[in-house]
C-alpha cells in the first residue's frame, strides 16, 4: 500500500463529524464496553467503527487508517501483527452506503485473551492464545463475512511453538458474555517463524499453541502440591542449615563453607519468594496486577538468579579446588565471589525492572475447562511486554550455561574419583557424586526435560528435585558431619574434602 494512501482518520474525519460530543471516545470504547451487560465484544466491536480519537496522541495497542477501497491494503501494530486487505474486502464494507466516498476505515487493536471467557461447554479446539494476544480486526461500519479473496493476518511467532491454529472469537447463544475459539473460515500457515492466518471474514483473530509446559488440571494440582510442600520444606530445612552452616564457618577460614552459606541464604530466598509470590496471586484474586506483584515478581526474579549464580561458583571453586590445586590463592578471594554472586542478580533485575517486564504470569494448562491458568507474580506474560525475550535470555539462556559448566566440573570429580579407586568403593563413589550434584544444582537441568512426549514426567522429577533442594542439601550437610571434619588444610576445607574424599 502507498504512504499517501495510509492517512490517520482524524485527518480523514468528514465534515459533517466536526459536531462530535454524542460519539464515544476510542481511549475509553473498551473500558465502556465491559461495564455493559450484552457481550461486551459486540459492543466493543461497534464503538471502534464509530469513536473518535479525541486527542492526537497515540492511543496504546489501538489503530486507525483511511485508505482507498479501489486497492488492496497492508496494516501492522507496534505487535507485530500484520494484515493484508484485498481490495474485495474493503469494497465489501462499503455495501448499503449511499453516502459512502472512495475511501474506508481500517480499525484494529490489540487486546489481552484474559478479557476472553471461555464458556463450561468447549468445541475441539486445544491450547493457550499465542502471547496471549488477540487482534480485533474492522473495516469500515459494517460487518465483513463470505469473502471470495481472504483477509491474511501474521502473527509472530516469538514463543516458536511448532504447530498452530488460528482462530476467532465466537460468542455463546447465551448472550452471557461467554464463547469459545472457533477456526471455522480460516486456513493456517506457518511461514518463515509467523502464523499466517487466512479468513474470509473479520473478527477477534487469535492463534492457539499447544503450550510446552501445559498439564491437565489434576496433575497441575499434584505439581502445585509437589511446589508448595517442597518450597515449605526447604524453607525450614535451608533455615536450619544456614545456622549451622554459619557456626560452621566462624570457626573456619576456609572459603568452601563461605560459598555453602551464600549459595543456602539464595535457595532461601528462593523459596520465600516463590511462597510468597503465589499466595499474593491466590489472595488477591483479580487483583493482583499492582506494584505489589510487580516487587513480588522482581524478588523472585533476582532470587532465581542469585541461585544460578552461587550454582556457578560452586563450579567455579571446585575448578579452582581439583584443576589448579596448588595455585588458588586470590587475594580477597570470597568478596570478590560475593560481589559477583549478588551484583550479577541485582544489576539484572534493576535493569528489568525499568523496562517493566514483571508481573503476574499465567500458564495454561488444558484439559476439561480448556484454556485455563494457573497465575503467579513473575515476568509478566502481558502481550505489550517484552518478557518473553527476558525470560530466554535470563533465565533459560543463563541455566543452560550454568547448567553445561558444572555438568563438565561433576564429569571432572567422576573421572578423578573412578580412576584413582578401585571398584570396591564405587557405592559410596556414587554417594559422592549425587550429593555432588545437588550442591553443583545439576538437577536444575531436568528443565530442559519438560517439552516434547517426556515433558509430564520431566515436571514431576524438575518439580521434586528443585522444589526440595534445601532438604537434600540439609541432608547432605548431615552426611558431612557424620563423616568427621578432617584435618586442616589451606587449599580445601571440610566440605570440599569430604565431597572429593580428597581424590588422591
Amino acid at each position: 500500500m502507498k504512504i499517501s494512501d495510509l492517512i490517520l482518520i482524524f485527518i480523514c474525519i468528514p465534515a459533517t463529524l466536526s459536531t462530535n460530543d454524542y460519539l464515544p471516545n476510542c481511549k475509553d470504547a473498551l473500558e465502556d464496553c465491559l461495564r455493559q451487560e450484552v457481550p461486551w465484544t459486540r459492543c466493543y466491536e461497534d464503538r471502534i467503527t464509530r469513536c473518535i480519537q479525541k486527542t492526537r496522541l497515540h492511543i496504546p495497542n489501538f489503530y486507525r487508517w483511511s485508505v482507498n477501497s479501489s486497492n488492496q491494503a497492508e496494516a501492522g501494530t507496534d505487535s507485530g501483527h500484520r494484515v493484508h486487505f484485498p481490495a474485495h474486502a474493503l469494497q465489501r464494507s462499503k455495501r448499503n452506503d449511499s453516502n459512502s466516498t472512495d475511501y474506508v476505515h481500517i480499525t484494529m487493536a490489540v487486546l489481552n485473551s484474559s478479557l476472553f471467557k471461555l464458556g463450561p461447554v468447549r468445541g475441539n479446539r486445544s491450547g493457550e492464545v499465542l502471547r496471549q494476544s488477540v487482534l480485533a480486526v474492522r473495516v469500515g461500519d459494517h460487518g465483513v463475512s463470505d469473502l471470495d479473496q481472504p483477509v491474511r493476518i501474521a502473527f509472530r511467532n516469538t514463543n516458536v511453538a511448532e504447530r498452530g491454529t488460528c482462530v476467532f472469537w465466537k460468542d455463546s447463544e447465551k448472550n452471557n458474555g461467554e464463547g469459545d475459539w472457533s477456526s471455522e473460515g480460516c486456513n493456517t500457515t506457518l511461514i518463515h517463524g509467523e502464523f499466517v492466518c487466512s479468513c474470509n471474514h473479520l473478527s477477534f483473530f487469535a492463534v492457539l499453541v499447544n503450550s510446552k509446559l501445559s498439564v491437565d488440571p489434576v496433575n497441575a494440582a499434584n505439581l502445585g502440591y509437589i511446589s508448595y510442600i517442597g518450597s515449605s520444606l526447604s524453607v525450614v530445612f535451608t533455615t536450619v542449615s544456614l545456622v549451622m552452616y554459619t557456626c560452621l564457618w566462624k570457626g573456619s577460614s576456609e572459603h568452601s563453607i563461605g560459598i555453602h552459606v551464600h549459595l543456602t541464604r539464595a535457595l532461601l530466598f528462593l523459596h520465600l519468594s516463590y511462597l510468597l509470590s503465589e499466595w499474593w496471586v491466590w489472595h488477591e484474586a483479580d487483583g493482583a496486577e499492582g506494584r505489589v506483584c510487580l516487587a513480588f515478581g522482581l524478588m523472585l526474579h533476582w532470587a532465581l538468579l542469585s541461585t544460578f549464580t552461587w550454582l556457578a561458583i560452586e563450579g567455579f571453586h571446585l575448578y579452582m579446588l581439583l584443576v589448579r590445586i596448588f595455585n588458588i590463592y586470590v587475594r580477597k578471594y570470597l568478596l570478590k565471589l560475593s560481589l559477583f554472586g549478588w551484583g550479577i542478580p541485582t544489576v539484572t533485575v534493576v535493569a528489568c525492572g525499568f523496562s517493566g517486564v514483571y508481573g503476574r504470569h499465567s500458564f495454561y494448562m488444558k484439559g476439561a475447562n480448556n484454556g485455563s491458568s494457573t497465575d503467579i507474580c513473575w515476568i509478566s506474560s502481558a502481550t505489550d511486554s517484552p518478557g518473553v525475550v527476558v525470560s530466554y535470555v535470563t533465565v533459560s539462556g543463563y541455566l543452560g550455561l550454568v547448567f553445561l559448566f558444572n555438568t563438565a566440573m561433576l564429569g571432572v570429580v567422576v573421572v578423578k574419583l573412578w580412576g584413582q579407586r578401585g571398584k570396591g568403593r564405587m557405592w559410596k563413589d556414587w554417594a559422592t557424586v549425587l550429593g555432588l550434584s545437588c550442591v553443583l544444582g545439576v538437577p536444575w537441568g531436568l528443565a530442559f526435560c519438560t517439552y516434547g512426549p517426556l515433558s509430564l514426567p520431566g515436571l514431576y522429577l524438575f518439580s521434586i528435585f528443585n522444589c526440595f533442594q534445601g532438604v537434600f542439601l540439609f541432608l547432605w550437610f548431615l552426611a558431612l558431619l557424620h563423616k568427621g571434619r578432617p584435618e586442616h588444610s589451606s587449599v580445601k576445607d571440610s566440605s570440599s574434602q569430604k565431597m572429593e574424599t580428597n581424590l588422591n
